[in-house]
């Protein structure tokens, strides 16, 4: 399995619930609709120790797989309507396990 997972900033004027509550659904809502996407998860509720507003998890079977997941024209385009506009940084961290 490939774990892939992202933290993201964001921008000081979007940092708020209408935005994270986008993302996560956005991104939650390509699950059934990629192959090879086996879990995804946004998490928006953090500590107040947190130094990152959003964080990504997710798992593929491959990393075929993931590299499918980044061109997929459903992620692309919650990615370009979503996430980008509103993200000041991104941190990630693909690994297999």
């Amino acid at each position: 399995m490939v774990k892939h997972i992202i933290l993201w900033t964001l921008k000081e004027e979007f940092n708020n619930e209408d935005v994270k509550k986008g993302i996560k659904t956005g991104l939650e809502g390509l699950k059934g609709i990629i192959d090879g996407l086996v879990e995804i998860k946004v998490q928006t509720e953090k500590l107040t120790s947190s130094n990152a507003d959003v964080m990504l998890y997710s798992v593929f079977e491959s990393v075929d797989d993931l590299k499918n997941y980044a061109t997929h024209p459903a992620h692309v385009k919650v990615a370009d309507e979503k996430v980008r506009p509103f993200t000041a940084t991104r941190s990630c961290i693909d690994f297999e396990e």
